[in-house]
C-alpha cells in the first residue's frame, strides 16, 4: 500500500480535504458493453442538469472553493468532474478509453468528485498532494504541456505525475496495467466518500474482475 500524504501548506488553505484512496488488481478490456450501458443511462438521467447548476453540485462547488484558496481559477483550469458534467448538458459524447477509466468517469459524474486514476506500477515511491511550481513539466493526457503553477498536484520520487484538473502521461491507465490506484480528492468533506469508495470497489469488481481491493482514506 502506498503512503499518501497531504503537505501543510494545501492543508492550510483547504482544511476540509480528505483524500479516498483505493487499490486494486484489474483486468483491462478496451471497452465493457454492460458498463458502457450503465454509463448511457447516467449520461441521460444527467442531460437535462441546467449548466448554471453544474457549478453548485456539492463536491464540485467545494473543489471550485478550493482551487481560488490555492490561487487557481476553477474555470479555465477545470475540474475533471466538472469538465464531465458541462459535456453531458452540451450533448457531446464521453470518451470510451477502456473499462477502468470508464469506471472512474462514471463515479466521477455519480458522485461530483474528482477522481485520479493512475498506473500503480509506474508510481515511484510515496505520494506526497502538493501544489505545482512555476515552470514545471507537466505533460497531460490529451493536453499536451499545462501550467500546474498552484494546482494541487500528486508527486512521486520523479515528480508531478496527477491533478484533478487532469492526470499524466507518465502513470496514465493503459492496455498494459495491471494495477491501479484511483485517489478520490474530497475538498468539502463531504459525507459520500465512503459511499464513492464502496461503489468504486463493487464496479471494478463487476466491470474490470477486481482483486485485492485495499481502501484508504487521508
Amino acid at each position: 500500500m502506498k503512503q499518501i500524504k497531504i503537505t501543510d501548506n494545501i492543508k492550510a488553505l483547504c482544511p476540509q480535504l480528505e483524500l479516498g484512496c483505493l487499490s486494486a488488481s484489474i483486468q483491462l478490456q478496451s471497452k465493457n458493453d454492460a458498463l458502457w450501458q450503465k454509463m448511457l443511462a447516467l449520461y441521460e438521467a444527467k442531460q437535462d442538469l441546467p449548466m448554471e447548476q453544474i457549478k453548485d453540485i456539492p463536491a464540485i462547488a467545494s473543489s471550485r472553493v478550493a482551487y481560488k484558496a490555492l490561487g487557481k481559477a476553477p474555470s479555465r483550469y477545470r475540474l475533471s468532474a466538472e469538465a464531465l458534467h458541462r459535456r453531458i448538458v452540451k450533448g457531446q459524447d464521453l470518451y470510451q478509453i477502456n473499462n477502468v477509466v470508464d469506471i472512474i468517469n462514471y463515479l466521477s459524474i455519480d458522485t461530483g468528485f474528482s477522481i485520479g486514476g493512475y498506473d500503480l506500477e509506474k508510481i515511484e515511491g510515496d505520494i506526497l498532494l502538493d501544489l505545482g511550481q512555476a515552470n514545471e513539466p507537466y505533460e497531460a493526457i490529451g493536453r499536451g504541456n499545462i501550467n500546474i503553477e498552484h494546482l494541487p498536484v500528486f508527486r512521486d520520487a520523479v515528480g508531478a505525475f496527477g491533478s484533478p484538473t487532469s492526470d499524466s502521461t507518465r502513470t496514465c491507465i493503459t492496455n498494459e496495467t495491471q494495477k491501479v490506484l484511483l485517489v478520490f480528492l474530497n475538498f468539502g468533506g463531504h459525507t459520500h466518500l465512503s459511499q464513492a469508495l464502496d461503489a468504486a470497489q463493487q464496479l471494478l469488481r463487476d466491470f474490470a474482475a477486481g482483486e485485492e481491493l485495499g481502501g484508504w482514506r487521508v
